[in-house]
């Protein structure tokens, strides 16, 4: 009995080091692994998209997954051309928000209520000085490196992903190899449709309200779809500082514009969504939750987007072996011992 415990011992702490050797590749070669393990995804995301082509257009397949790249190629450049004149706007308009912050604050300082709980806090206070127009330059500078980096990110990732596409074997997978396919595919196209969805909803209604940057916020609301439970709460007050600080926009459309895309994402992301997804992932709430902290500490936002299908094929694959077992019937919510 003492052997048998001392092994388990060993295991679990042979378990943890090789997690934390892991880690550290993750993080060393990250600038090599994201843009390889997103190619990975997004190929899966597109199989469907070439199948349509080849079985029922009948297209050869060197021609469907060409046309297939060049459509990702469309979709990247507009993406990137309409962040690009989002920041070129929010540039020209820079001085503009300035003085409508500023506005705001001094009618804030001035309230009575400040008056009386922090008297003199209002003469004492440069608010020039603690946010000053230079840095919301800063900001937007940093803002358009991020985006030129990220579209860098984005023809690295075609490229990768030209070679999985035209290196994918005609021959059908079986085995564990199947089900992730299977199981990763149907979570891609699924939840990038109604992400879609989401993404074309949030723009329009906010287009429609007079929203200043409406597309770029419906692209991040597609975007953020993709992170389980917090995403969606992000789209949805991304749009306020700009609602706020707009002089042109009411009281009322500032309402509807963060109410009718909250309620859009909680109905896609409460109510339609486990209807179609239903609970293929497998995956216990606590266990998506430390898998967004996880990741995202590892790969930053790229991470959390990649988090949950990442963390369903993780569990697939511990529950092959049978030192593993426990550990992937703990991260389904299996908290019971499995029945003799």
């Amino acid at each position: 009995m003492a052997t048998d415990t001392q092994r388990g011992i060993q295991n679990v702490c042979l378990m943890i080091l090789a997690a934390v050797a892991v880690g550290f590749v993750l993080v060393w070669f990250r600038s090599v692994l994201i843009p390889f393990v997103l190619a990975v995804f997004v190929a899966y995301g597109l199989a469907p998209v070439i199948e349509i082509q080849t079985s029922r257009l009948r297209v050869p397949r060197p021609l469907a997954v060409l046309m297939t790249l060049l459509l990702g190629i469309v979709l990247l450049s507009t993406a990137g051309g309409l962040v690009s004149t989002s920041i070129q706007q929010l540039s020209e308009n820079a001085d503009s928000y300035q003085a409508q912050i500023e506005q705001t604050v001094e009618k804030v300082l001035d309230s009575p209520l400040v008056a009386t709980l922090a008297p003199g806090f209002a003469d004492e206070l440069n608010f020039r000085e603690l946010v000053p127009t230079r840095q919301l330059g800063a900001v937007l500078l940093g803002t358009t490196n991020a985006i030129v980096d990220l579209l860098s990110k984005g023809l690295i990732v075609l490229v990768f992903l030209f070679f999985l596409l035209s290196g994918e074997s005609a021959v059908r997978s079986r085995g564990v190899r199947a089900e992730v396919e299977a199981k990763i595919r149907r979570y891609i196209v699924i939840q990038g449709a109604l992400s879609a969805a989401t993404g074309i909803l949030v723009g329009g209604i906010l287009a429609l309200l007079g929203v200043p940057l409406a597309m770029v916020f419906g692209l991040f609301a597609f975007l953020l779809n993709f992170i389980p439970n917090v995403g969606s709460a992000i789209a949805t007050l991304l749009p306020l500082p700009v609602v706020l600080m707009n002089p042109e926009i009411s009281s009322g459309v500032a309402v509807l514009a963060i109410l009718l895309p909250a309620l859009v994402q909680f109905t896609i992301g409460n109510v339609i969504s486990p209807k179609v997804m239903g609970d293929s992932l497998e995956l216990h709430p606590v266990t998506i939750l430390l898998a967004l902290m996880v990741w995202g500490a590892l790969w930053g936002v790229v991470g959390m987007l990649l988090a949950t299908p990442i963390t369903s094929v993780l569990k697939m694959l511990l529950e092959r072996m049978p030192l593993t077992q426990p550990l992937a019937r703990l991260m389904a919510g299996h908290f019971e011992p499995r029945p003799a």
